[in-house]
């Protein structure tokens, strides 16, 4: 049965596991169902409000004495705020216009990237209020002086979201590589050389935190604030390294270890080149955006993308061949995922999206060509690259949403 959207799945970072670890349980108590009626209560504010009392009692199906109980908790814990009056023109007394406040719990989100750093703060109503980036090569580099300069972009975001108001709910850390299912260690990034790495020893420890793979926070940015997006898709993050992302109604699907997603390290030619991980013939040789440079015979430049959709639009055939081949290499590597999942879609994401006119082709035929059911479609991310960004950002806000009676006894 498809879960409403503001109830929580085991295992989704932000989500369930909260500050690091296991959210305090609701069970069938009156405590219990306070919990989940704020959270109600939040969601319903959040997703159409403005909105008087009487429509949030209206919308969650309890009575306005109840609603305005909760709603005046959820006030003086500054998750709520009163507008004033409704819009003239309603019958009847108008009620007080009710919206998700603007200060107050800030989602902190963070990206480890092979070529940057990236931080940014995301107030409750989804907004980006501050954000830094750091450009540089991190490959190769040992973790303590990149989480170093991270914590250092952390630190910006967080004075500049509290001059706005806000203070930091949770800190969520995306990085291109495996993370240990409910911890915050780095079993291995192959394109940073991470091995066994717990982030929360490096990262300041005033901030809740949760890691997670890259690609599982592109597909929530996706799921959350994508236009139109199924509950059941596979989200590609494509760049230097390619990671995926399986979505089942609405709930990342993790893996035993939480390892699920590898589509970089999936062989498409079994005898091909030596991958960073250990194997031969992985998809990032032939569709990453290292590889296609080189296929296009291509020096590396800062804006490697870029550098390919201009030429590419030039009419550069080189360059547009290795794109077609990159793009049929991800056809190849898709097509078991989708025979085996047979998930409603295909989402590319990552830098790669911006060159998806001459990478797509390819790949939908190829896909087309090898699956066994009807055709999947494949659409382009809207978010691009800053998809794991602001899906870690925004994993903080949902927990804020989906337990706000924990933030307020934190307050």
């Amino acid at each position: 049965m498809t879960a409403p959207p503001h109830e929580t799945r085991p295992g989704e970072p932000g989500r369930a596991p909260h500050a690091g670890g296991p959210r305090r349980a609701t069970p069938d108590t009156q405590q219990g169902m306070r919990r989940r009626n704020l959270a109600r209560v939040m969601h319903a504010v959040r997703a159409e409000g403005p909105l008087s009392r009487a429509a949030v009692a209206a919308r969650i199906g309890l009575t306005r004495a109840a609603v305005s109980t909760l709603v005046d908790e959820l006030i003086r814990s500054g998750l709520i705020e009163e507008l004033g009056p409704e819009r003239p023109g309603r019958v009847g007394r108008p009620g007080s216009a009710l919206a998700v406040s603007a200060r107050g719990p800030a989602g902190i989100g963070a990206e480890v990237g092979v070529d940057h750093l990236a931080v940014c703060a995301v107030d409750l109503r989804g907004t980006t209020r501050a954000r830094a980036i750091r450009q540089g090569a991190n490959r190769g580099r040992s973790p303590e002086p990149v989480i170093a300069e991270l914590t250092a972009l952390i630190l910006e975001v967080v004075a500049e979201a509290e001059g706005e108001g806000l203070w930091p709910a949770g800190l969520a850390v995306a990085v291109p590589g495996l993370v240990a299912r409910d911890s915050r260690t780095v079993v291995r990034a192959p394109n940073l050389d991470w091995h066994d790495t717990d982030l929360g020893d490096l990262l300041p420890a005033e901030f809740p935190l949760t890691v997670d793979n890259e690609a599982n926070f592109g597909a929530l940015a996706e799921l959350w604030l994508g236009d139109g997006t199924p509950r059941d898709f596979l989200h590609v993050s494509a760049e230097i390294g390619i990671g995926a992302a399986v979505v089942v109604d609405g709930g990342l699907l993790r893996g035993t270890r939480g390892f699920a997603g590898e589509l970089g390290h999936v062989p498409v030619q079994p005898d091909g080149p030596e991958c960073a991980c250990g194997g031969r013939g992985c998809l990032e040789q032939y569709a990453g955006e290292e590889a296609v440079l080189r296929a296009a015979g291509l020096e590396p430049d800062e804006d490697r993308v870029g550098l390919l959709a201009g030429r590419a639009a030039d009419g550069d055939e080189d360059v547009r061949r290795a794109l077609r081949d990159a793009g049929t290499a991800l056809g190849v590597a898709l097509t078991g995922a989708v025979n085996l999942l047979d998930p409603d879609g295909v989402v590319l994401g990552g830098e790669l999206s911006g060159v998806a006119p001459w990478l797509l082709p390819s790949l939908r035929d190829e896909l087309a060509r090898r699956t066994a059911g009807p055709v999947c479609p494949v659409t382009v991310s809207q978010l691009g690259p800053q998809g794991p960004l602001l899906g870690a950002a925004h994993s903080v806000v949902r927990a804020v949403l989906d337990d706000p009676a924990a933030v307020a006894e934190r307050a």
